[in-house]
């Protein structure tokens, strides 16, 4: 096992991607409350999440995966008319 100062820059910053982190610093990171990220686990809609007993935790990663998929070049995207 490597120490932390053995690292390489790049093994240092996936790492720092593929920590977990609770819900409401995964909240904090798409600017949203922690209430709107619960609401959006019941539907379906929200990040993945991993679940151990009431514990919820996210991957940094698969947060900025997820918020990537919903960028939009204007505000005229996915309307319907």
């Amino acid at each position: 096992m490597q120490s932390v100062t053995d690292q390489t820059p790049n093994q240092a910053a996936t790492d720092y991607l593929d920590g977990f982190i609770a819900e409401e610093k995964a909240a904090d990171f798409l600017c949203q409350s922690v209430r709107t990220i619960q609401k959006w686990r019941v539907t379906g809609f929200g990040p993945s999440f991993f679940k151990s007993g009431r514990s919820i935790r996210y991957r940094r990663r698969e947060l900025m995966e997820w918020a990537e998929t919903r960028r939009c070049s204007n505000t005229s995207y996915g309307a319907t008319i």
